[in-house]
């Protein structure tokens, strides 16, 4: 291999030194220009000693006396970053067949963090709705983080890119997590990799989120009209004293159930938040509601499969869903009794 992890490099299009940050294959590399990561091939770089020794003076000139002006200013340490957002983006790997024709052999994913803010994230790949690869971890601003490959004869077992991200440090305005699913076709798949090809492009993108949003205002009942005039009605929560009160959509994340949760074991936090889904599957049922949205996360998929478990035994239960809602993602199910 002509070049290393760390080698100096030119890039011969633009003039710029570059350092080798990894070997992608045996015809393309990584480079890092300022902070900036991109990829090359190999027979678009060279190494820079030609180019150095062609700009040294041979004949130096001796006592030569340097004014003020003449002081070369430092280059600032770091280009404007522009905040557009976080993304999912895809590196494809090419190389040609023995009949001469560019092939993609795999796909290298990163998470890219375009915005001042960190934040943890749960990253998870499904293929036909099954865990396949999970990663736990802190992207931090401006950083592009390496997630890791998929082979591109994957491509057609149904791909989903599954992330569920939290805020580094709590903020109250915002939202206690976001999570989101990209998903790949094959036929859009093809399109993208074509569209590189033609406009000699290395990589494709998807956005996560250009913001990580605010937090949701609390929704309020209007009461009708004749309750404002004064008009008699029924209290029910009297009827019910005894039982509580049921809600639509039940909230299992743990730091939604305990303060204490940091302390708890898998197992014990896995406990409560069942034992949570039964007590309120059982208000639901007394109280003759048609559904209630279960909100599990996306994680590992242990809680969700375990819901499902126990909601194919319920003879109460007509359906249950875990398709993509606009508010939860695929991070919620929704049982239909």
């Amino acid at each position: 291999m002509k070049y290393q992890v760390g080698d100096k490099v030119l890039i011969l299009h633009s003039n710029e030194e570059a350092d080798v940050v990894d070997i992608i294959n045996d015809k393309m590399l990584l480079v890092d220009v300022q902070g900036v990561q991109f990829p090359v091939y190999m027979d678009q770089v060279d190494f820079p000693y030609f180019k150095r020794f062609t700009e040294k003076k041979i004949f130096p000139v001796k006592n030569e006396k340097q004014y003020v002006d003449d002081v070369r200013k430092e280059k600032p340490s770091q280009q404007n970053r522009s905040a557009d957002g976080v993304w999912v983006t895809f590196l494809p790997v090419m190389d040609v067949d023995v009949s001469g024709d560019t092939v993609v052999q795999e796909l290298k994913i990163h998470l890219v963090n375009h915005t001042s803010l960190q934040y943890n994230f749960i990253y998870a790949l499904h293929f036909f709705g099954r865990p396949d690869f999970e990663l736990k971890n802190t992207v931090h601003p401006f950083e592009d983080f390496y997630l890791h490959d998929i082979a591109f004869e994957d491509l057609n077992d149904s791909p989903s890119f599954e992330f569920e991200f939290h805020l580094a440090k709590p903020d109250k305005s915002k939202e206690d997590y976001f999570d989101t699913v990209v998903k790949l076709k094959p036929k859009q798949l093809f399109a993208k990799i074509k569209e590189l090809q033609e406009n000699n492009k290395a990589t494709f993108s998807q956005l996560l989120f250009e913001k990580y949003p605010d937090k949701r205002p609390e929704e309020t009942i209007e009461l009708s009209d004749k309750l404002k005039s004064g008009a008699k009605f029924y209290n029910a929560t009297e009827a019910k004293q005894h039982i509580e009160l049921p809600q639509s959509v039940v909230d299992l994340h743990i730091e939604k159930l305990t303060d204490d949760w940091s302390r708890m074991s898998n197992y014990e936090i896995l406990s409560l938040q069942l034992r949570t889904f039964e007590k309120y599957y059982q208000l639901a049922i007394v109280h003759h509601q048609s559904s209630l949205i279960v909100i599990h996360g996306i994680g590992e998929g242990k809680l969700r499969d375990e819901i499902h478990r126990i909601l194919r035994s319920k003879t109460e239960v007509k359906d249950f869903v875990n398709q993509h809602h606009p508010k939860y993602g695929y991070g919620a199910t929704e049982i239909l009794f």
